[in-house]
């Protein structure tokens, strides 16, 4: 059994050798440095909230929802969940700014309490930021006999 000598990793200057260890660099790992949220990321989470929400038929305004049909149809493309959420990112905090179309029938009221809560549980719990507010606009009703252009499966060429 060979005996190894012990050596003194306590890096305080003031230390009287004591034999307490403290990390190199100081402080606990996780508060070092900082973590920063792009707006696109917040953007892509209430998306997904969002659509998640019954009465929800889609996201954005008219334009928006057929640009992206169209850009969902070219080969690569992808469908875009951030579609018709804006986000503003702070520090700590975040703002929201959601555009929806629900489904005719459904009380817009419960649909927008619904999405708000949906929205702010996901982010918060996702990202730590505090979700200051969750305005939506309603820009559509999806009525039960109108095509739509985004679910449409099958391609109209063959």
């Amino acid at each position: 059994m060979t005996d190894t000598p012990q050596r003194n990793h306590n890096l305080d200057p003031d230390s009287t050798g004591g034999s307490s260890l403290t990390k190199r660099g100081g402080g606990d790992p996780a508060t070092r440095g900082r973590t920063t949220i792009a707006d696109g990321v917040v953007e892509k989470i209430a998306g997904m909230a969002a659509r998640d929400v019954s009465g929800v038929h889609a996201m954005g305004s008219g334009m928006s929802r057929t640009f992206g049909a169209v850009r969902d149809r070219v080969p690569g493309g992808s469908k875009s969940v951030s579609r018709g959420v804006k986000a503003e990112v702070g520090e700590s905090q975040t703002a929201l700014d959601l555009e929806i179309v629900v489904d005719y029938g459904v009380s817009i009221r419960d649909v927008a309490r619904d999405v708000r809560e949906n929205v702010v549980a996901a982010v918060e719990r996702m990202t730590g930021l505090e979700v200051i507010e969750v305005n939506i606009a309603v820009s559509d009703v999806k009525l039960p006999d109108e095509e739509d252009d985004e679910d449409q499966s099958e391609p109209r060429v063959q």
